[in-house]
């Protein structure tokens, strides 16, 4: 029959991402040495967050006034103590955990609650991509930080709220790729052989359409990462995010910026883990984007 022809044209086999894509992808990722760079130092860092109980031997909220203010280096403290007599190493490995954990969540649900309003925007247009793209609009007519401030203002400070208010701030960048790759692949020959072997659209937008924007969501996924742990620090300065006597990095800078003349080591070791650690991600999101589409890179570039 006719519409047996058109299934089994070679068209519909390119709904799916190819392995042999893939793998190009990935050994164009493993040549990237300021890649490889990054993710080596990521991962550093998230095992050092995975294993924070045992590498933070050090009480992190007992004080301990005799040895209050110790320089880095002094009577093991490697990184010296604060104002209190708290070890500074010990609360910069538990606040990795807490940095992280703020940034993987908040991307999380840009990413997901992003994905399906672009799929459902683009895939059935109309009345819903209109409705849709309006309130994106909104959303994107305010600073991501401002709208992540106005979140939190409206659910209260808190480590739950913040992960909430970023994560809603990231929503309308992961809907507008989405809808645009979604736009593009709808009419491709492949979404039109599934629409007349009767395939429910839930089924093409999950398994024909999704598979072709896994690249670009990744690459947003990877690079808002840091940005998503730059922003909960800046909320948590501010007094909108974590809460005393938590050790996440933000907090520690609001804390202790009134002591960097007399107590400097405390904001440079909290300032340069959330440094070190953005500039992995970004490193490695670099190569990420560089392997899945190089020839948006070339032409970036």
């Amino acid at each position: 029959m006719a519409v047996a022809e058109v299934a089994d044209t070679p068209e519909v086999a390119v709904a799916r991402p190819s392995r042999s894509g893939w793998a190009m992808a990935r050994r164009r990722l493993v040549r990237n040495r300021a890649a490889m760079a990054g993710l080596i130092v990521l991962v550093i860092i998230g095992a050092m967050a995975v294993l924070a109980d045992v590498i933070a031997i050090e009480p992190v909220n007992t004080f301990d006034i005799p040895s209050a203010g110790l320089p880095p280096f002094t009577e093991g403290h490697i990184l010296g103590t604060d104002d209190i007599g708290r070890d500074v190493f010990s609360r910069i490995v538990r606040g990795s955990r807490i940095s992280l954990t703020i940034g993987f969540s908040a991307v999380t649900i840009s990413m997901v609650v992003g994905s399906l309003l672009g799929l459902v925007a683009g895939y059935f247009g109309r009345w819903p991509d209109m409705v849709i793209s309006r309130i994106l609009d909104v959303m994107l007519a305010f600073p991501g930080l401002l709208l992540a401030l106005t979140v939190v203002a409206s659910l209260g400070p808190g480590l739950r709220n913040a992960m909430i208010a970023l994560g809603v701030a990231g929503v309308p960048f992961y809907a507008r790729v989405v809808r645009g790759t979604t736009l593009a692949a709808r009419d491709q020959v492949y979404v039109r052989a599934a629409r007349a072997i009767g395939m429910s659209d839930r089924r093409i937008m999950l398994r024909h359409i999704l598979p072709n924007v896994v690249s670009p969501i990744l690459i947003m996924a990877t690079m808002g990462l840091g940005g998503a742990i730059l922003a909960s620090a800046g909320l948590s300065f501010l007094g909108l995010g974590a809460e005393a006597p938590s050790p996440e990095w933000g907090l520690e800078l609001a804390k202790s910026k009134h002591l960097l003349r007399s107590y400097w080591w405390i904001s440079t070791f909290n300032g340069v883990a959330i440094a070190i650690t953005v500039l992995s991600i970004n490193l490695f999101g670099d190569g990420l984007r560089e392997a899945l589409d190089p020839q948006a890179s070339a032409w970036a570039e």
